[in-house]
C-alpha cells in the first residue's frame, strides 16, 4: 500500500465481498445476513484494523447498519467513509451511534438543512461537484491515507473498478444457493459484452477458511 501511494500518489484499494455459490450477495429483498460464517466475519474484522478506510454506499447503510469497525481485535478503527449523493440516509443507525471511529459523508447534495441533521450526528461531511469513487480517493490520499477497504454493493463497486480504485480483490464464497434473477451480485454493469474482455487477476491464491473458500488476487493496471 505504501509503495503504491507513493508510485500513483492513490490510496491503495482492496474490494471485499461475499456471495453464495451462484453469485449472490443478498436475497432478491437486500438481506444478506450472513452469507458467509462466523470465521470469515472475524478475518474481515482483522483485515477491517489493518486498514486506514473502508467505503461503503448509502444503499449499504440503509439495508445492512454496518458498525464497520475491527469489533475489538484491535485498538485501530479505519475511517468510515459514506458516499451518497442525495444524503438520503437513515437517521438512526450504527455509523452515526458507535464514536469507535471517525465517519465521513461525501455527497453532492449542499442542501444545509440536510447536512445539518447528519452533523448534530458527529460525521463529517464534504461536498463535491461530481461524487466518483477517483474524486473519494484523490481527498483520501490528501488525508495521508494509504490503504482503502471497499465493502460496498455491486454497482458503486463496478465503479470504482472502473476509475481504476481498486487494485485487489478478496472474494469470499459460502457453499450456499440463494437463486434469485433479481437477487443483487458483486459487480454491477462494466461494459463488457464479451468474455475476452473479462478482467484477468493475477497471483491468485486460495484459501479455506471453516466452511468458505476465500479467492484473492490483484487486477492488472
Amino acid at each position: 500500500a505504501f509503495v503504491h501511494r507513493i508510485l500513483h500518489q492513490q490510496p491503495f484499494g482492496i474490494l471485499k465481498y461475499a456471495m453464495t455459490l451462484d453469485g449472490k450477495i443478498a436475497t432478491t429483498t437486500g438481506h444478506s445476513a450472513w452469507v458467509t460464517s462466523k470465521a470469515s466475519r472475524h478475518l474481515v474484522h482483522q483485515l477491517r484494523s489493518t486498514c486506514d478506510a473502508v467505503i461503503i454506499g448509502g444503499n449499504t447503510v440503509r439495508q445492512d447498519n454496518p458498525s464497520l469497525t475491527s469489533h475489538g481485535l484491535s485498538e485501530h478503527n479505519p475511517l468510515r467513509v459514506v458516499m451518497s449523493r442525495s444524503l438520503d440516509l437513515p437517521v438512526d443507525c450504527n455509523l452515526w451511534h458507535d464514536h469507535l471511529a471517525e465517519t465521513l459523508i461525501f455527497t453532492e447534495n449542499n442542501d444545509p438543512r440536510q447536512q445539518q441533521i447528519l452533523l448534530s450526528k458527529k460525521t463529517n461531511i464534504i461536498t463535491v461537484a461530481a461524487l466518483t469513487p477517483k474524486i473519494v480517493m484523490e481527498h483520501l490520499y490528501q488525508r495521508g491515507i494509504s490503504k482503502v477497504l471497499w465493502e460496498c454493493g455491486g454497482r458503486l463497486a463496478a465503479k470504482a473498478i472502473a476509475d481504476g480504485t481498486i487494485q485487489k480483490v478478496m472474494t469470499f464464497i459460502a457453499p450456499k444457493i440463494i437463486g434469485g434473477t433479481e437477487a443483487p451480485s458483486p459487480v454491477g454493469n462494466l461494459g463488457l459484452n464479451l468474455m475476452t474482455e473479462a478482467l484477468p487477476l493475477k497471483q491468485v491464491t486460495t484459501k479455506v477458511i471453516d466452511c468458505d473458500i476465500l479467492i484473492e488476487g490483484y487486477l492488472r493496471s
